[in-house]
């Protein structure tokens, strides 16, 4: 038995596949049927998914409402992750700038906060925010405002919520990159005459859109369809479409809608990180 598997490269990669391809048919492509399925069907009066058949859901997707809510989640998610990217990368250049002995502990520090549980991380930032907090503390005692300003509830809320949630999502892609990076190639730049805002446009990024590349695509997919911090940073105010998804889903009891409205986003975000990383091959390949 043991000799024939040996004897067949086939049987052999088969066996290594078949744990992780059963996790996949298991939970995502059959679910994903089930989901494709019910968003063809109509609503009992009970709103339970029933046939016949229909593409009512889809019509009522494209409804202006929501299409602007697509619009609105897309555009956020994208300064969500402008953002961490200019926050997370000064961070990870730091760290892979240090010596190796402190980088895990660097590294280790910067993960230790996101240990904790997501909602009380949520929460600490509510309490930042409020009317009362330290922020409205903050801007009153260097005379920017001069009475408290309303910031939950409000798409500020929101987008500094995305933020922090994601930022290590964005760090150690861009770290793992950077730490892998030939510094005397920024050396070889400014002897040849590049300041060092050009050698880190023309040579360092580049170099490291590898990492650039799946920092986004890992802050940016999650961020599009958030649904905790847009439930407790937006108030009902402030909303996206991931929180109008699950309503379909939950009080709601519009599952077809829901069902389409998931499909419709996974297409729009697959699409979008296809164009994107297209776009990072091609800027690489012109090097």
């Amino acid at each position: 038995m043991m000799q024939r598997f040996r004897e067949r490269p086939g049987l052999r990669l088969f066996s290594l596949m078949l744990p992780g391809g059963f996790w996949l048919i298991v939970f995502f492509l059959i679910p994903l049927a089930v989901i494709g399925a019910i968003s063809f069907m109509g609503r009992d009066d009970l709103g339970s998914p029933t046939l016949p058949w229909t593409t009512d859901a889809y019509a009522q997707a494209f409804d202006p409402i929501y299409l602007q809510l697509f619009l609105f989640s897309m555009w956020l998610s994208l300064l969500t992750t402008l953002a961490t990217l200019i926050i997370a990368m000064p961070v990870a250049l730091f760290i892979a700038r240090m010596p190796k002995k402190w980088r895990n502990l660097m590294i280790f520090l910067v993960m230790i906060p996101f240990w904790t549980n997501f909602l009380v991380r949520t929460y600490a930032l509510l309490f930042l925010l409020r009317a009362n907090g330290p922020m409205n503390n903050i801007l009153m005692g260097v005379g920017l405002i001069q009475e408290p300003i309303s910031l939950l509830s409000t798409p500020f809320a929101v987008w500094v919520g995305l933020v922090y949630g994601n930022l290590p999502f964005m760090i150690l892609p861009l770290y793992s990159s950077l730490e892998k990076f030939d510094w005397t190639l920024i050396e070889a730049a400014n002897d040849l005459g590049a300041n060092t805002v050009k050698a880190f446009f023309r040579v360092m990024l580049p170099l490291t859109a590898p990492g650039l590349l799946a920092g986004s695509i890992l802050t940016f997919v999650p961020a599009v369809g958030s649904y905790i911090t847009v439930e407790l940073m937006g108030g009902g105010k402030t909303t996206m479409i991931g929180r109008v998804i699950a309503t379909q889903f939950g009080t709601a009891g519009n599952w077809p809608l829901g069902s389409a409205m998931s499909l419709i986003l996974m297409v729009i975000v697959t699409l979008a990180a296809v164009l994107y990383f297209r776009a990072g091959r091609g800027e690489r390949m012109a090097l």
